[in-house]
């Protein structure tokens, strides 16, 4: 698989990345066993760059992770963290700790749980509105100083929090959503980062699954825990609006070898080398057709027929919903 530089700062990675939150429960309960063999397959095919969070599944997705690794070489494969989100038991959402103490915290039980002695990129998963963004980097980077961390990256963050994080330590990506529907970044976020030499991991290239290939309206969120029954795009007058783009995209897909994920993913792919599409599978044989997309080469006439089938703006609904995009800085 290619690898490219994750900004001028940042580690060389996989041209596409694996995103590990599905196999933490978030869109049902997941099969233990599976998720491993996925992670390992991944691994074997070429996949180097491995993303979590220390919050997915309370720990356990930093665990299934750390065992899924285990034994191999560990300059073969990058980790990267996000913390700050605060759960209850329940399960529910209480807002984000991103201060300097916390930080520091936080990865101590990340390395645990991992099994590793650092951790390649560690990211606040969101801007904690009490602790100015200086304050976290540093504390980031003093954990760098200390061989901890190799990296600080940041993630779902706009432009003047970019600019500052960016002052007070080198960055090597932004992680933030970005897809054929989950276009904002365009306008501002995601010159900056070009501009700064920012690299962009972009998480949601499949929009959640609903281009994954199997979505019909009704098919996701019905099982217990899977998030999408909170998510407006998920909503049955949106749904049945959105699996028109679906099938719009499906029909330029197939006349040119693809299924519909892999033309999602090498169509954000394909918007630059600064940005690693970050796959999302709960299963090998989700991971299988991502990865076809690597090998994916579309023409512009490719792309334009892509972005006819799936104009920039056409998706109804919002990405999350309203008490959770209140709590992005990057929608800010």
């Amino acid at each position: 698989m290619k690898t490219i530089r994750l900004g001028k700062d940042g580690p060389a990675v996989s041209r596409l990345g694996l995103g590990c939150m599905a196999m933490a429960g978030t869109y049902g309960p997941p099969d233990h066993s599976e998720s491993i063999a996925t992670i390992q397959a991944a691994l074997d095919a070429g996949v180097t760059l491995i993303d979590t969070g220390d919050f997915y599944g309370m720990g356990s997705n930093e665990m299934l992770i750390g065992e899924a690794v285990k034994g191999r070489p560990r300059d073969s494969f990058k980790v990267s963290v996000k913390f700050g989100a605060l759960r209850s038991p329940d399960g529910a959402w209480n807002g984000y700790d991103a201060r300097p103490a916390a930080v520091k915290n936080f990865l101590a039980y990340t390395l645990t749980r991992l099994g590793l002695d650092h951790i390649d990129i560690y990211r606040p998963a969101r801007l904690d509105p009490n602790v100015p963004i200086e304050e976290t980097v540093g504390a980031i980077r003093d954990l760098i100083d200390a061989g901890y961390v190799r990296h600080v990256g940041l993630s779902e963050v706009g432009p003047e929090t970019i600019r500052r994080a960016a002052a007070e330590a080198p960055i090597s990506d932004l992680q933030i959503e970005y897809s054929l529907v989950s276009r904002g970044i365009e306008d501002a976020i995601l010159p900056i980062c070009r501009e700064l030499g920012i690299g962009v991991t972009a998480y949601g290239i499949l929009s959640r699954g609903m281009f994954g290939g199997a979505w019909t309206p009704g098919s996701a969120g019905a099982r217990k825990g899977d998030i999408r029954s909170r998510m407006p795009r998920y909503e049955a007058d949106n749904a049945e609006r959105n699996f028109a783009l679906v099938e719009a995209l499906r029909g330029v897909a197939q006349a040119r070898g693809l299924t519909v994920a892999q033309a999602a993913i090498a169509w954000v792919a394909a918007q630059g080398d600064d940005i690693v599409p970050l796959m999302g599978p709960r299963t090998m044989a989700q991971l299988t057709d991502s990865l076809g997309a690597a090998d994916a080469e579309l023409t512009p006439a490719d792309l334009a027929e892509i972005e006819a089938a799936v104009p920039k703006g056409a998706i109804a609904g919002a990405r999350y919903n309203a008490p959770q995009m209140a709590m992005l800085d990057s929608e800010s």
